[in-house]
């Protein structure tokens, strides 16, 4: 459930509103304990989709770092490396 749950901060090129509305869906979903929700709770987890989304851009923004970026395909890379390791080639 929490795959989109990526780490966003410090990569070349910053996150997309798409990455960071991705990740609070899956954060949201987490905590209702539903991945579609009732008519009746529709409002609110949607409301808490763009309450997530906004204090992550938020938070983003305000992070500094010394570090240099992160290049996403070397990390990209070096996760699939650890998921063949930690899982096997099929």
């Amino acid at each position: 459930m929490c795959r989109n749950i990526r780490t966003l901060f410090n990569f070349e090129p910053p996150a997309t509103e798409e990455e960071i509305r991705d990740a609070s869906l899956q954060f949201v979903r987490k905590l209702s304990g539903f991945t579609k929700p009732s008519r009746a709770n529709e409002v609110a987890f949607n409301r808490a989709i763009e309450d997530v989304t906004a204090a992550s851009r938020n938070l983003l923004d305000a992070l500094v770092t010394a570090a240099e970026p992160r290049d996403r395909e070397v990390e990209a890379a070096r996760a699939r490396a650890r998921g063949a390791e930690r899982f096997g080639t099929p």
